[in-house]
């Protein structure tokens, strides 16, 4: 069931699940059901800022505590922990604290409310980097599902959806009660498919009315004989379950196919179970019984899909398992052009990402800007690069790369790139000396787009060495003299271009003086 935006939820409105309550025999048979039925790491997000009251505080953690009653703990069951929001987030107990239900509800009992802001994203933080991580202390488990459940008022819940959709990309199932009717479309976006079933809309004295539907919500995610998918890319996906079958005779039986369209769920991952799937659609595969995971192919991208796991054996019977999964969507090649080399004459132009299975060539197009020639090169389908020789130097060229697809598509991306300038180095210098501590600097100028020349001196003697003076001289200069120079002097000129400065040359004037003072004449 979705909901359009004039069907917000109201205060009191919970969002129903369709087809009743009950999905399975865990459903709705009280607390016998739930005692073992579970493997999981639950954390809950609880806000405690100033907008919610004392009263409301204190109706949340009444909530928790008949929600979690019945639910076995322990280091082979289920872990709860509680992270309060504030406006600095504060963890009141981590998974590993409490393994009994006496100290669970204890300490529910005594938790105080934070006050302060509502800083939700450093909550989410926290979770992301510390509590729900498997392997950090008092963190997750590696390998069970993990569940984050948050209680907000709705009230400036801050820039959650970036966080949230990072913490379902690392397997973490999001589920949210709000006690407020505002944010709905921010509340809609962050929970993990399907939003019937895990966001609901209550009034903080009717929460008792949503216990039940939460706790099955909660069991659906965290069952022991729970199933999973990961790796989704845009044409395949990972299911992943709990080896039930292991040591028994028997295999598991797997059918997977895009969703029938009205048939409910509105993409993402999900866990739960569902009617039997069928078909012409529908692929099959029969994993072996000691199989826990299996890879779906075949898919198509940006495609809600819905995978069916049956474990068969004639020693027992078991509960068939779904899941609800969408594709991510194609990114056609090329996603980026780039320079890799650059030269006066050439350039290497590369791209991404390579798919070769898909593109059929890729047709490379360039031209000096503004109103240069055309021209056009073709390479195969496995390049993902190309050297564009005979360009002119020190010239903008806009380079086009169209990848033609085998469906017929094309997609094409264009960049500018620059070939280096020509920078030619000194043709010559030539130093003549005046005097005992003068010398005439005369060179000559190489073809190029000179913007002057950089003039250098200095000392060599060890008596004086370290002063170096520099002079700059505007491009139509050739000579200068420089005057009153150490017996033992070193001149170097370079000519200097737009982009870089040229090699250039260096020449030692020697005379007989003890002149210590030098400078320079035009």
């Amino acid at each position: 069931m979705e909901l359009s935006v004039d069907e917000i939820p109201q205060p009191g409105a919970v969002i129903p699940k369709p087809g009743g309550k009950c999905r399975d025999h865990t459903c709705g048979l009280g607390r016998a059901s739930v005692l073992n039925c579970c493997e999981g790491d639950v954390l809950f997000l609880l806000d405690s800022s100033g907008s919610v009251s004392a009263y409301e505080h204190s109706r949340m953690l009444t909530f928790l505590s008949e929600l979690l009653l019945p639910f076995s703990l322990g280091e082979d069951q289920v872990r709860i922990g509680l992270l309060q929001v504030g406006t600095r987030p504060r963890l009141e107990f981590g998974f590993g604290t409490h393994s009994t239900q006496s100290g669970l509800q204890g300490a529910l009992e005594n938790t105080k409310p934070l006050r302060g802001d509502t800083n939700t994203v450093e909550a989410l933080r926290m979770a992301k980097e510390w509590v729900l991580r498997p392997g950090t202390a008092d963190g997750a488990r590696a390998g069970l599902p993990r569940v984050l459940v948050w209680l907000t008022d709705g009230v400036k819940p801050g820039d959650v959806i970036g966080p949230m959709a990072e913490l379902q990309e690392e397997g973490v199932a999001v589920l949210v009660v709000s006690t407020g009717h505002g944010n709905y479309q921010v509340l809609r976006q962050v929970v993990t498919p399907p939003v019937e079933s895990h966001l609901y809309f209550v009034d903080i004295d009717d929460m008792s009315i949503i216990t039940e539907d939460l706790r099955d919500a909660i069991i659906e995610i965290i069952r022991a004989e729970r199933i999973n998918i990961r790796d989704v890319s845009t044409n395949s996906a990972t299911l992943q379950w709990r080896p039930v079958l292991s040591g028994l005779a028997g295999y598991y039986e797997i059918h997977f196919g895009p969703l029938p369209t009205g048939g409910g769920g509105d993409g993402g991952t999900g866990t739960g179970t569902s009617p039997s799937t069928g078909g012409s659609d529908f692929q099959r595969l029969t994993p072996s019984a000691d199989s826990s995971t299996a890879r779906l192919t075949g898919l198509k991208p940006d495609t809600t899909y819905t995978a069916t796991l049956t474990p068969r054996s004639n020693e027992q019977e078991f509960n068939k398992l779904s899941v609800t999964f969408k594709t991510k969507p194609e990114v056609l090649s090329p996603a980026v052009v780039t320079v890799s080399e650059s030269g006066q004459t050439s350039i290497r132009v590369s791209w991404g990402h390579p798919q070769p299975e898909t593109v059929a060539s890729y047709y490379i197009e360039y031209s000096a800007l503004p109103r240069g020639k055309l021209h056009a090169v073709t390479v195969g389908r496995t390049q993902n690069s190309t050297l564009l020789t005979n360009l002119q130097p020190d010239t903008t060229y806009l380079v086009t790369v169209s990848a033609r697809h085998t469906s017929g598509m094309e997609k094409a991306m264009s960049v500018k790139v620059c070939t280096e300038e020509v920078t030619p180095a000194l043709a010559d210098l030539q130093l003549t000396t005046v005097g005992s501590d003068s010398v005439q600097v005369d060179w000559k100028s190489s073809v190029g787009s000179l913007r002057g020349y950089w003039l250098t001196w200095e000392a060599q003697q060890s008596s004086v060495t370290g002063q170096r003076s520099s002079l700059y001289l505007p491009p139509d200069s050739l000579s200068t003299r420089l005057t009153h120079l150490p017996p033992e002097t070193r001149v170097c000129v370079s000519p200097i271009y737009r982009t870089a400065r040229g090699e250039g040359l260096c020449c030692t004037a020697q005379f007989h003086s003890d002149a210590l003072s030098y400078g320079f004449q035009s």
